[in-house]
């Protein structure tokens, strides 16, 4: 569908522009937020400490319970703050999608995750947008900001938008703009990462810049909805295919037996033309082992194959076998078979700090082991209990577990472990993290 020109739009839709303008800049536009998870929360309670009423939306009773209780279960958002918020009025939860009929702007927040066949599930998407659609008025601001394939607002959003006879640009207002968030990291939070948007037209794109400017640090426009879209797939690409090549290098240093730390670590010393990538045990997270899939569905939509993306797939996908393949030589060093063998695993969360096991490559590890007939149990201070395959297990002891484990192995390198008393502790460490680098010990195999 043609997009509105600024001209057009300047003639016809001036003064729900001009309302809603003025309503971002006093700040008394009323905000909604579609889905209450890592990006979804800590964006609510950016729009409230800039001073919107915001009102999150999400299907999942026990979240709408834990914000209207004043509760936060997203590590990066404080509870205390989540309480204060809400008992100022300024934040509540619901369920009932309705209440978008008295919102002059809404975020879409939802998850963007794979099918089986790596193709995109846009279910969240559709079933959010359909709400949206559903209770659309003049004056709204829409913007999605799920990780999704570029084209994904012009060619699916924007349809079922304008299906309801109002017009994008005129009567309504439709943006892109990705989350970029970094679970745990103290450093970049949402009020400061840089936030890129995109609109459908000019016009969009000023109101959702206007609507960012007023509780983030910065906001970057971009031309397009699909040039938005992209930003966030090449980042992720960008450290996918990296991870992937620094992962085949730490399989070629193994066969050549040298030190593949070593290695990165003297050429980061170099100024210029090289970042330093680190291998690991497989690839975990919301985003980098999902993200470049939707680029890669999308290229071969346009009849060509993303070879680099395909390739770095397929090499980050073995390291778990690498890994399992690393402790069973390990085992066998000294006369013990993994099958029967006693295996802890330090960490579950897919990456340091956080309690997200989603797509955490230490469930492959595990998963592994325990197909080849090992014992295995976990520990990890985020995640003390958790579901593994159909089956409750709980976070073990970290000391009496490594005393009694045939073989520790480091998947996740929390900072909270004490490294030192698990060497003591432990006969065998597998350590996939270096985490402990500069311990000298036979007791030690490096990835």
């Amino acid at each position: 569908m043609a997009t509105v020109c600024v001209n057009q739009f300047e003639m016809a839709g001036k003064p729900v522009l001009a309302d809603l303008e003025d309503k971002i800049r006093r700040r008394t536009a009323r905000t909604g937020v579609i889905g209450l998870g890592y990006v979804g929360l800590p964006l609510s309670v950016e729009l409230c400490d800039a001073g919107f009423n915001v009102v999150g939306i999400d299907v999942h009773p026990g979240k709408v319970a834990a914000i209207n209780d004043g509760r936060s279960y997203v590590k990066d958002v404080d509870s205390e703050k989540v309480t204060a918020m809400v008992a100022a009025g300024r934040l509540r939860a619901t369920d009932d999608f309705s209440v978008i009929r008295e919102l002059d702007t809404v975020n879409i927040a939802v998850p963007t995750p794979l099918r089986k066949t790596k193709d995109p599930d846009m279910t969240y998407v559709v079933a959010a947008c359909e709400q949206v659609a559903k209770y659309l008025h003049p004056g709204l601001l829409v913007i999605l900001e799920s990780t999704t394939y570029p084209g994904t607002t012009d060619e699916l959003v924007l349809p079922m938008l304008e299906a309801s006879g109002l017009r994008v640009g005129v009567d309504f207002f439709l943006c892109f703009s990705p989350e970029r968030v970094d679970p745990g990291n103290p450093v970049y939070q949402t009020a400061n990462i840089p936030k890129v948007v995109g609109g459908v037209t000019a016009a969009c794109t000023e109101l959702g810049a206007l609507l960012y400017e007023q509780a983030l640090d910065k906001v970057v426009r971009v031309s397009s909805t699909k040039v938005a879209e992209m930003v966030k797939l090449l980042e992720n690409t960008f450290r996918m295919i990296n991870i992937g090549l620094v992962n085949e290098i730490a399989l070629m240093c193994d066969r050549m037996d040298v030190d593949v730390w070593e290695i990165i670590d003297a050429a980061a010393t170099k100024p210029f033309g090289f970042m330093p990538f680190y291998p690991g045990p497989g690839l975990g997270g919301h985003c980098i082992p999902i993200d470049p899939y939707y680029l890669s569905w999308k290229t071969r939509q346009a009849g060509m194959e993303a070879r680099f993306i395909e390739l770095a797939g397929s090499i980050n996908g073995q390291m778990p076998h690498f890994v399992v393949e690393k402790i069973q030589n390990a085992l066998n060093d000294r006369s013990k078979p993994l099958r029967g063998s006693r295996v802890l695993v330090m960490g579950v969360a897919y990456k340091r700090g956080i309690d997200d096991v989603r797509e955490s490559p230490a469930l492959d590890v595990m998963h592994v082991l325990k197909s080849k007939g090992a014992h295995v149990t976990y520990s990890d201070p985020y995640v003390p209990r958790m579901e593994f395959e159909g089956a409750p297990m709980e976070s073990v002891d970290l000391l009496a577990g490594a005393q009694d484990a045939d073989c520790v192995v480091i998947i996740t390198d929390h900072r909270e472990f004490p490294y030192r008393e698990v060497l003591k502790s432990a006969s065998l460490i597998v350590d996939t993290r270096n985490a402990m680098k500069g311990m000298a010990s036979e007791k030690i195999v490096k990835l």
